[in-house]
């Protein structure tokens, strides 16, 4: 089933802050509150992050660009990641990777032109005995090869 994300609204992303600037690690979960709600974190709501909590809007953004999770632009309608750790790069993640590329036609960390799929890089979904492994929307999946690769990318693209 594709994600579906909200419009941009800068008053829904204050909403969302204030519900979340009490809880311990505040930031993270906003960051994560704000991408679940847009499927991506929009630059205007950096410096209301920062406001509400009392932070620089550097600090908030140093935390946002460190976490690979976090998008600057919409993800398409379905997201699939890709593990690029070195367990599932021993275990033939390099050829599916490359294999996933050529056959959407864009390079990992980009989106189709058509906003169908995003093809993303994730640093382990901890599934290293079951390698080389992916993430379809929140779908896991180990034991990935390339057929299973392809299916997913038929089901991407429909």
């Amino acid at each position: 089933m594709p994600m579906q994300y909200e419009p941009w609204e800068a008053a829904r992303a204050a909403e969302i802050i204030a519900g979340h600037a009490g809880k311990e690690g505040s930031t993270l979960v906003i960051l994560h509150a704000l991408q679940e709600a847009f499927g991506y974190v929009p630059e205007p709501a950096i410096p209301m992050i920062a406001e509400a909590l009392n932070h620089s809007r550097a600090e908030v953004h140093g935390v946002f660009t460190f976490y690979h999770e976090f998008r600057k632009e919409p993800a398409g309608r379905h997201v699939l990641k890709l593990c690029r750790a070195e367990a599932c790069q021993a275990a033939g993640g390099d050829a599916l990777a490359a294999q996933a590329e050529h056959r959407l036609g864009i390079s990992i960390g980009n989106t189709t032109p058509d906003g169908g799929v995003t093809l993303e890089p994730i640093y382990c979904l901890g599934l290293c005995a079951t390698a080389p492994s992916a993430m379809f929307d929140d779908r896991v999946i180990g034991r990935l090869d390339a057929q299973r690769l392809d299916a997913l990318m038929a089901e991407a693209q429909r």
